[in-house]
């Protein structure tokens, strides 16, 4: 079994979803033929998709410079890593109640028509509904059961139809949210989350 591992805080050591990830990583790696590959999105950030790399996909590679040669060949590298993924695990911290650009970008690489998804006289169908996804989602309020608040989740709702647009409706979350209101919900939220975690791996066992 491989796991592509995707991290995408910038708060560094001090960062939920990643110490969580680091959690789930840990059991992921007691399967005797576990595979993972991981990916800081911080420490090695993909670009933003700019004109001129959308466009060199529509020309000939002879008149395309070496910057635009290279994240093209970052783009496929992209896309083979999750394609080969049997399961892909994403470390997604809330940010002004969406998801860090550094992972908005990786998204957009990966979310290629002809690769992850087509498009055909009766809509648009996802070419990736064997791949299983766990999100680590960590916000600093209370958003999965506040009715005022979940319309400002565009975190977890967006990952899920960006993900089901693709094909997939295998899709895990697992949550700690309240972290900035005080250090008990905080540290219970934390403790709930890894309880999860484990859960998730005895489930599958």
């Amino acid at each position: 079994m491989k796991l592509l591992a995707l991290d995408a805080s910038i708060s560094g050591e001090h960062s939920v979803s990643r110490q969580l990830m680091g959690h789930f990583i840990d059991h992921w790696q007691l399967g005797s033929e576990s595979k993972v590959v991981y990916r800081d999105l911080e420490d090695q950030p993909v670009n933003h998709l700019s004109q001129e790399v959308l466009a060199a996909k529509q020309q000939s590679s002879d008149t395309l410079s070496d910057a635009v040669k290279q994240e093209l060949a970052l783009t496929e590298t992209l896309i083979e890593e999750f394609l080969h993924a049997d399961e892909i695990v994403i470390a997604a911290p809330m940010y002004n109640f969406t998801i860090p650009t550094q992972l908005k970008a990786w998204i957009d690489r990966i979310v290629a028509a002809g690769r992850t998804f087509k498009y055909t006289e009766q809509g648009v169908v996802g070419l990736a509904p064997d791949k299983k996804i766990i999100i680590i989602s960590t916000r600093g309020n209370h958003y999965s059961n506040n009715v005022s608040m979940q319309a400002m989740d565009h975190q977890e709702n967006y990952l899920k139809t960006i993900f089901n647009f693709i094909g997939i409706r295998d899709i895990t979350i697992i949550r700690a949210e309240g972290l900035h209101l005080g250090e008990d919900i905080r540290n219970k939220a934390i403790a709930l989350a890894e309880q999860k975690i484990r859960e998730l791996f005895v489930t599958v066992s």
